[in-house]
């Protein structure tokens, strides 16, 4: 944050502005460099490896939502909530209504953990089973749901075999 920098040695607060602002640009550019290579999100690393850039270091949870053609190339992702240190809201309409927008045939969601702690609380859970269902009545999958955490952590509800499958 701007305030944290200003605390190191020779950085005052128009430079903090400008490193924060950089720090923030090259957020956005390996977020859109990922989409508009349209990257096959076939494995729970993969969509880690493609969101690390965007939720690693964040102090608050975000929860993003990846949207996938039929091939699951990722045609795009969107943040969908920001939250406190322990959740963030989520609004399963508006994240179906963006999938149809954007005629998905898969959806991901993904959201980090700042405490670092990889398992899902009792709210996670149950998000994600809601979701699963909602999605379901559409006919489109919600393909995982995962968890960031810090360094080279994340929590994948697949591949831990918890990911409801509703039909």
């Amino acid at each position: 944050s701007v305030e944290r920098l200003c605390h190191v040695d020779g950085i005052g607060p128009g430079k903090a502005v400008a490193v924060a602002a950089a720090f923030e640009l090259g957020k956005r550019v390996a977020a859109e460099d990922g989409v508009g290579k349209m990257p096959q999100m076939d494995s729970p690393r993969r969509v880690y490896m493609n969101m690390l850039p965007q939720l690693r270091d964040i102090r608050h949870e975000e929860c993003c939502v990846l949207f996938l053609n039929h091939a699951n190339r990722l045609i795009g992702k969107e943040m969908i909530g920001r939250g406190g240190l322990e959740s963030t809201p989520v609004d399963k309409r508006v994240i179906l209504r963006r999938a149809l927008d954007r005629k998905a045939s898969g959806v991901i969601l993904v959201h980090n953990h700042p405490s670092g702690n990889l398992t899902p609380s009792q709210e996670d859970i149950e998000i994600t089973d809601r979701m699963s269902k909602l999605f379901a009545l559409a006919d489109m999958p919600l393909l995982d749901h995962i968890i960031i955490g810090n360094g080279d952590q994340y929590y994948s509800f697949k591949e831990n075999s918890i990911m409801p499958i509703h039909r």
